[in-house]
This record gives C-alpha cells, sequence and structure tokens, in this order.
C-alpha cells in the first residue's frame, strides 16, 4: 500500500499587490518588462523625491533590473547635481577671497581655474563663470600694469640717453632743448606717479615696483645733474670769473671762448687690485683651475636637466675637488662654484618633495578607480587606458628623483585590482570577436552563393544588383568590432567576393561609360551644327535617360557626365536664342508700321467707341496685308488710320448688335469639296450650310490650334497664304497686333452685349406700357430682325392686348431651345409632337418674329415677360 498522506493540498495565496504599486503608477504589477519601463518613465515625469526614488530602486532592482536602470539613473543625476552645487560654491568662496583681498597673485588666479576645472566644477554655469571672468579682467589689468612699467624703465632710459647726448653737443643747444627736456622729465613722473596710484599696484609682482624706483632715481639723478651743470655753464658764460661746468665739451668751449688753452684730462683712477691668493707654481695653478671647471661644468649640466640623482652626486664630486684645489683658484670661480652647490641642493630638495608629491596623488587616483560612484563606474577600454597612464606618469616620477617602495606597493596593489575590471573586459571582447568573426564569414559565403546565382540569370536589372551590393557592404561595416589581427585576415577574402560580386555590374558600367561618350560626341556634334534637329535632340535625350534608368553610375561621376552631355546643346540653344533676340530687336519698317497700326488699335480699344474699333482694325489689316516696301512710315500710317476711322464712323449703318462680328478684308480660301453631310432627311428641309472658317485677320494666327502659318497644308496653298499675308512679322510686331485683335473683339463682344441688353429692355418695357413709340429702332434690335417684323410687332403693341400667346411663347422656346416652365411641359411635349405631323409647315426658328408679333398682341405678365425675355436673348443673339 501506498504511505502517501491522504491530506488534501492546501491552495497557494494569492498574490498581495505590491506597497509601492500605488505610488509607481503600477510598475510592480506590470506583467511584462516594457509596460513595467513606461510606467516608471510616467512616475518619473512627476518628479518623485530622493526617498522614494531609493525605495523604489531597491524594491525594483531586485525584480527588473532593466526598469531599475532608469531610476537609478535619475539617483545618479541628482547626485551629480548636488555634487556639482556643493564644489560650485567651494570654489565660488575661494574666488570671492582671491577677489577680496587687497594683493592678487597671478599665479594664484591661475591656479583657482586649473584646479577648479581639475576638480570638476561647472566653470561655464554662474557664478563660477562670473567669477572667472572677473578673474582673467583682473590679471589682465595686472599684466597690462606691469607691462606699462617695463615702458616707463625704457622711457627713462631713453630721457637718460637723451641728455648724455645734449652732453656731448655746445651748451646753447643744450640750453635751447632744455624746455621740451623739462616737459618730457615731468611727463614721465606723472606716469609714473599714475602708475603707483592704481588699484592694482599692490597686485603687481615685487620686481616691478623696485624697477620703476630705480628707474626714477636714476633719471632724476641725472636731470639734476644736467640742470645744475646747464646753470653753471650760463653764469660762467656771463662771468669770466665764475667756474666752469664739470661737463667737459661745455668746459673747453667756455674756455675757448675766455681764450685759455683747453686742459688736458685726468688720467683714469685704476682701482686697487685684490689681494690674490698665496702664489703657486703655474702647473699647479692650472691643474687645480681645469679639476674645478670640469667638476662645475658637469654639475650645472644635471642641475639643468632637473636630474636630482645625478646632481646630488656631482655636488658631492665636485666638493671633494674643492677640498683639495680650493686655494688655487681665484674669487671668481669660487663665487661660481658656491652658486652651483646652492643650486643643486635646493634642486635635489625640491625634486624628492615633488616626487612624492606626485606619487601620492597618482596613489590616490588608482584607488579612486575602483570608489567611483554608482552609474560612473570606467568601462573596460576606459579603465585600460587609465591604468596606461598612470604607470607611465609614475615611471616619469622615478627618473628625477629617488624611488619611495611604500609608495610604489599601495600604487602597484591599486592598479591591480582596478586592472581585474580590464581583464572581464578582454575576456568579453574576445568572445564578441569570435561571435564576430563567425558572422562576417558568413557573410562572405553569403555574397559568394548571391553572385553564384545572379550569374545564372539571363537578364539583370542592374539597380536592384547594385542596391544589393550596397546592402552587402553596409552589413560588413556594422558586422561589429574584431581585432586588428583578425581585420587583417578577413578583409582581403571579403574584397575577393564583392569584387566577383560586383564583375558583371562593373562591365555594364563600362560598356554604360563608352555608349555614354558616344552619345556625348554626338550630342557635341548636334550642337556644332549649323541648323538645330529639334527631333534628333529629342531622341538623343530619351536615349540618354533610358541609359541612365537602365546601369546606375556613381551620383558625382553620372552627374559630371550629364553636365558634358547637356552642355553642348546647351550652348546651342543659347546661341539660337540670342540670335533669335538680336533679330528680334531690328525691326524692320512693316514691323514698325504693325507695332503702330497695334497701339492705334489699343487706344480705340480703351475708347469704348465701336466705331473707332472697326476702323483701327481695318487700318491694321491694311498694315499687315502691305509688303515692306510700301508700308511707308508711321506718320503716314497714322494719317491713314485717322481717314480711316473717320469714313468708318460716317458711313456705318450696321447695328450695334453686330459689332463682334470683326471686319474681313482678307480673302478667305477655296472650301474643300465636300464628300458626305449628315443633316435633315424629311422631304423639304434644308441643306445645312457649311460653317465659313473665322478669319480674325492676325496674320494666320489661330488660338485653337494652328493657323496656316504652322499647319500641315500642301506647299501651293502654303506659298498662297504668305503671298496673301506678306512677309514674315517679328515677334514683337507679331505678339502685338495678335494681343490688339483679341482686345478689339473683346471689347465689341462686350459693346454688342450691352446694346443687345438694352435693346431688349426697351422691347419689354414698350410691350408692359402698350407703346409703340418706346419699341428698338431696326439698328438697336440688329440684323436678324427685318424691318417688317419690327413694323409687325409695332402694329401689335398699338393694338389693344387681345388674346393668349402660351403657344407663341412654346414655339419661341422650341425655337431659341431654352427650357421650359414644369407647368408648361406637358403642353410644350404636345405642340412638338404636333410639329411633327405638320410636315410642310415651317418651324419655329423660321416663324419666331411672327411669334413674337403674337405674344406682343397679348397682355403683359410678370412670367410672360420673362419666358419672353429669356428667348430672345438667344434669338437676337444668333
Amino acid at each position: 500500500m501506498s504511505d502517501a498522506s491522504d491530506a488534501t493540498p492546501v491552495p497557494a495565496k494569492t498574490s498581495e499587490p505590491h506597497p509601492l504599486d500605488a505610488l509607481t503608477g503600477g510598475a510592480f504589477s506590470a506583467a511584462t518588462s516594457g509596460e513595467r519601463s513606461a510606467r516608471i518613465r510616467e512616475w518619473l515625469s512627476t518628479q518623485p523625491g530622493v526617498e522614494k526614488l531609493q525605495e523604489v530602486f531597491k524594491e525594483l532592482s531586485a525584480r527588473d533590473k532593466g526598469a531599475a536602470r532608469a531610476v537609478r539613473e535619475r539617483l545618479d543625476e541628482i547626485r551629480r547635481a548636488e555634487g556639482q552645487e556643493a564644489i560650485a560654491a567651494e570654489w565660488a568662496a575661494k574666488a570671492e577671497a582671491l577677489l577680496a583681498a587687497a594683493k592678487l597673485n597671478i599665479a594664484d588666479a591661475l591656479a583657482w581655474q586649473r584646479d577648479a576645472a581639475k576638480a570638476g566644477a561647472p566653470l561655464s554655469r554662474e557664478p563660477l563663470s562670473v567669477l572667472k571672468q572677473r578673474l582673467n579682467e583682473r590679471v589682465k589689468t595686472i599684466e597690462d600694469l606691469q607691462h606699462r612699467v617695463q615702458v616707463q624703465r625704457e622711457a627713462a632710459v631713453l630721457l637718460a640717453q637723451r641728455i648724455e647726448v645734449l652732453s656731448t653737443k655746445p651748451w646753447k643747444d643744450a640750453q635751447s632743448a632744455l624746455e621740451l627736456l623739462n616737459a618730457d622729465v615731468g611727463r614721465w613722473q606723472e606716469q609714473a606717479q599714475a602708475l603707483a596710484d592704481d588699484s592694482a599696484w599692490p597686485s603687481v609682482e615685487a620686481r616691478f615696483p623696485a624697477l620703476l624706483d630705480a628707474s626714477r632715481t636714476q633719471l632724476l639723478v641725472v636731470w639734476e645733474a644736467f640742470q645744475s651743470a646747464l646753470a653753471q655753464a650760463v653764469l660762467a658764460a656771463e662771468d669770466p670769473s665764475a667756474p666752469l661746468p664739470p661737463v667737459p665739451v661745455w668746459s673747453d668751449e667756455l674756455r675757448q671762448a675766455r681764450g685759455l688753452p683747453p686742459e688736458a684730462g685726468a688720467a683714469a683712477k685704476t682701482p686697487a687690485p685684490r689681494p690674490s691668493k698665496p702664489q703657486a707654481t703655474p702647473e699647479m695653478r692650472e691643474k687645480a683651475l681645469q679639476a674645478v671647471q670640469e667638476a662645475l661644468a658637469k654639475l650645472e649640466q644635471e642641475t639643468a636637466q632637473g636630474h636630482g640623482k645625478a646632481s646630488a652626486g656631482a655636488a658631492t664630486a665636485l666638493r671633494a675637488v674643492l677640498k683639495v684645489h680650493g686655494k688655487l683658484i681665484d674669487a671668481e670661480l669660487e663665487q661660481k662654484v658656491h652658486a652651483a652647490l646652492v643650486a643643486a641642493g635646493e634642486l635635489e630638495g625640491w625634486q624628492r618633495w615633488s616626487a612624492d608629491q606626485v606619487r601620492e596623488d597618482l596613489v590616490a587616483r588608482a584607488e579612486a578607480l575602483l570608489r567611483r560612484p554608482e552609474g560612473q563606474s570606467l568601462g573596460g577600454r576606459k579603465m585600460q587606458e587609465t591604468l596606461r597612464q598612470l604607470r607611465e606618469q609614475w615611471k616619469q616620477a622615478d627618473q628625477g628623483a629617488p624611488a619611495n617602495h611604500a609608495l610604489w606597493k599601495k600604487f602597484d596593489d591599486a592598479c591591480n585590482a582596478a586592472h581585474k575590471v580590464v581583464e572581464g573586459w578582454l575576456e568579453k571582447v574576445r568572445a564578441e570577436g569570435a561571435e564576430h568573426r563567425a558572422q562576417r564569414l558568413a557573410l562572405i559565403e553569403e555574397v559568394n552563393a548571391w553572385a553564384q546565382s545572379q550569374a545564372a540569370a539571363a537578364a539583370q536589372d542592374w539597380k536592384s544588383f547594385s542596391r544589393a551590393l550596397h546592402q552587402f557592404a553596409e552589413r560588413w561595416r556594422t558586422g561589429g568590432h574584431v581585432s586588428e589581427k583578425m581585420f587583417a585576415e578577413l578583409q582581403p577574402l571579403w574584397k575577393q567576393a564583392l569584387a566577383a560580386a560586383s564583375a558583371p555590374l562593373e562591365a555594364a558600367q563600362k560598356a554604360s561609360l563608352e555608349r555614354r561618350h558616344a552619345m556625348i560626341d554626338e550630342a557635341g556634334a548636334l550642337g556644332a551644327a549649323p541648323s538645330l534637329r529639334i527631333d534628333a535632340i529629342k531622341a538623343l535625350q530619351q536615349r540618354w535617360q533610358a541609359e541612365a534608368q537602365a546601369v546606375p553610375l556613381d551620383r558625382k561621376h553620372e552627374q559630371k557626365l550629364w553636365d558634358a552631355f547637356r552642355k553642348p546643346i546647351d550652348e546651342a540653344f543659347n546661341r539660337k536664342s540670342a540670335e533669335r533676340e538680336r533679330s528680334a530687336s531690328e525691326l524692320s519698317a512693316r514691323d514698325r508700321a504693325v507695332l503702330e497700326a497695334s497701339k492705334a488699335l489699343e487706344a480705340a480699344n480703351a475708347s469704348g467707341d465701336a466705331q473707332k474699333i472697326r476702323g483701327a482694325m481695318a487700318a491694321l489689316e491694311r498694315a499687315l496685308k502691305e509688303p515692306a516696301g510700301e508700308s511707308g512710315d508711321s506718320e503716314n500710317l497714322d494719317k491713314k488710320a485717322d481717314q480711316t476711322i473717320d469714313g468708318q464712323a460716317q458711313a456705318a449703318t450696321d447695328s450695334v448688335a453686330d459689332q463682334n462680328d470683326a471686319p474681313t478684308s482678307k480673302p478667305v480660301p477655296a472650301a474643300r469639296p465636300v464628300v458626305a453631310v449628315r443633316g435633315d432627311d424629311r422631304p423639304g428641309a434644308r441643306k445645312a450650310v457649311p460653317a465659313q472658317p473665322t478669319v480674325t485677320g492676325r496674320g494666320g494666327d489661330r488660338r485653337d490650334g494652328r493657323g496656316p502659318r504652322d499647319s500641315g497644308m500642301q506647299g501651293r496653298g502654303r506659298e498662297r497664304d504668305s503671298a496673301a499675308r506678306g512677309p514674315r512679322l517679328g515677334d514683337v510686331a507679331f505678339r502685338a497686333q495678335r494681343d490688339a485683335m483679341e482686345h478689339a473683339q473683346g471689347a465689341l463682344r462686350k459693346l454688342a452685349a450691352q446694346a443687345h441688353g438694352e435693346a431688349l429692355t426697351q422691347l419689354l418695357s414698350a410691350w408692359r406700357s402698350r407703346d409703340a413709340a418706346q419699341l428698338p429702332s431696326v439698328q438697336e434690335l440688329g440684323g436678324k430682325v427685318p424691318p417688317t417684323a419690327r413694323t409687325a410687332w409695332s402694329q401689335a403693341l398699338a393694338a389693344p392686348a387681345a388674346g393668349g400667346s402660351s403657344e407663341a411663347l412654346l414655339r419661341l422656346e422650341i425655337a431659341a431651345e431654352v427650357p421650359t416652365p414644369a407647368d408648361q411641359l406637358a403642353a410644350r411635349r404636345a405642340l412638338q409632337l404636333q410639329l411633327l405631323t405638320r410636315r410642310n409647315d415651317p418651324s419655329p426658328a423660321q416663324t419666331w418674329t411672327q411669334d413674337v408679333a403674337r405674344v406682343l398682341e397679348g397682355a403683359s405678365d410678370e412670367a410672360g415677360a420673362r419666358r419672353l425675355q429669356s428667348a430672345l436673348k438667344v434669338l437676337l443673339g444668333k
């Protein structure tokens, strides 16, 4: 029997929500890491406190390190900001202390900026940026003050030289220059005093005030001696019994003026020789000098190079030589020996101290590598470079000073502990390198397989081919880091595979380059031809575009080829445009005549007089027909145009409604023979008259298509039109006459529409008032209304209103083909059926004038007037 317990299992407790779940917006209860990270980012946007951040990070880092990374970064930012503020406050206090001091050392100001940057203080932000600028300005002021001291010193030397030069010239020259020299000396003293009174004077180096005081003292001594000597010379010149000045040149000059012989100069007194050392043999003295000089030269060389160890040994050797030969050297060499020994002692002590300071700093930096704040730890490569730099700096410190084994032990232990991070990083790099090498080898195999598959294909899409090669190269570039040795091993294999894969494309590009160069030569030949062949150029451009679409090249190379291809064609078109512009600028006599007639027509268009417009159009037609030699000058043309306008104004008898028909004096070409006509086949129906071509009188220009000058007509017709039209107009004259004709026709149409509307309004008014006197005249009604119809309308209006006019209105609407009101549609359909049965009766389009008379016989109402108006608008304008 089984020993298992018969107790029932206890069900698992349901998981309770985390206490911080409500605080973070459900981050702890999120199902996936992505949702958890998103909720954590939303919670961080509310700017929570540091304590809450630390609590959430502590709980979340054990569950999801990826989601906790954002919280850790926020904590690091807060720590960095607090650290930056503390550092900024510390260095701001130091800078303010430097600025508040009465004496500012330039070295201290520069050291503040260097040490603050080394400590990580935010020098680019306030208040450190302002304090840095103030310190720089203060240092600049001090340096400028020191420079001015040097300038004053040079000026004092120059003034002293001027005084010395004057003492070698006659005393009268010195007396004439005394006033100017006195002003210069006074100005120098004022400038020197201004330097001493400057607020930054206490901050200059100690040697500059001493230099300025020495220059002032020397200049005043020389100046006072010069003044006293010159005063004594002036007195001696006035009183022969007065003593002579101490200046030899002036004294000799005054002696000569008194008639006395010149005084011989006193012999220069030589200083008494110093007591020398006890005499010795020359051989002993020479041997001692040589030994001491060799030891001294070696000590000076080691001291100058800063070698502490070597300088200490050289100093000991020099002291030993000095004990033996010290009594046989002179005072000057003895003084040099003592100075060299003092310098070597200072160097040895300074280098020992400075080397220990450097070593202690290196130990602190090595120990701090593993004590960096969380989130600021160095990576493997950065750690490796830092350790290498620290060890190099330790070697340099050991070269110039004695070794310190205790500090070396601490430094080496710290570097070995930090190097464990480098070892872990190197292992990771080696593993990634092996993975990347496998990926790159797989990519090379893929390229080889792809090249074989493409070679078996019958046709190639070279654009897709080039795109695939580019994708392979991009994958190789982003294939991950490998070592230099491994890359040198893989790179030749990759180049070989890529070259084999791109060989078909390179061959196609080479053939495409040959074809493109041939097309460039062909374009040069077409551009150099005397006449441009537009069709050949278009065909060549299409070939080029097809070639460019088929085989891709490097963009820069392709652009250069395209520029070389289009250059000769563009130059040919530019030459053609220049010739066209040059020929257009040279107007012939006929062109000038046409231009003047076009201007006259534009003026007539602006006047709004239909008769003047038609007369100007006739004048322009005559100018277009006249040959170049018979056109005459512009004055004769203007006279002809004016006479034509006046004659047209006197002889005009046509109606205003017919003003939109332009006068045609140009012969209409013969119509082509009719082959087939489609029309009404009812018995008695009239045969349709073919529409006559509209002649605009604008030199063959047509707005709806091709005119006689560029249509596909036979040669004889073209010659006949050219003979009728005259010589070809220039571009300016052609455009001017065309625009003038268009404006004139538009103006005539506008005037005709106005006249038509006024006549129709008068007709409806006469019907409403039953007054035949208000009926418009025949000219006002237009050429579509004969005089007999106008007489019938007048008689209908003179008689009293009687009868209905519904059928007449329907006939008028059928004739005008205008819509009928909805309530009369049935009557209209019935009337149309009746008209179909009346084969021999005239149609409504033929009897509309009688229908209008029947309508006018009846009474006028608003609906009938509206229907009559809509029908007559069409009928009177046909």
